[in-house]
C-alpha cells in the first residue's frame, strides 16, 4: 500500500494531499482498530450501541425537517 504524492512547489499542500490519500486508504481506522484486541461480544455490544446513537440521529434529523 504504498502511496506516492509528488511535491511540486507548496509543501504543505503536498502534505495535506498526503494526510488525504492516506485517510481515504482507511489507515487511521485500521491502526485504532489493531489498537487492542476486543471480545466479540464486546464488539457486537459496541456495534449495536452505535447503530442505536445513529439511529437516535436520524430520528432528531427527520424530526427537524418535518417541522
Amino acid at each position: 500500500m504504498a502511496t506516492k504524492v509528488t511535491v511540486r512547489g507548496n509543501l504543505d499542500q503536498a502534505l495535506r494531499k498526503l494526510k488525504q490519500k492516506v485517510a481515504k486508504d482507511g489507515v487511521p481506522s485500521e491502526c485504532k482498530k489493531r489498537e487492542c484486541y476486543d471480545k466479540p461480544g464486546v464488539r457486537r455490544r459496541n456495534a449495536k450501541k452505535e447503530g442505536i446513537k445513529n439511529s437516535r440521529k436520524r430520528d432528531k434529523k427527520e424530526r427537524s425537517n418535518r417541522d
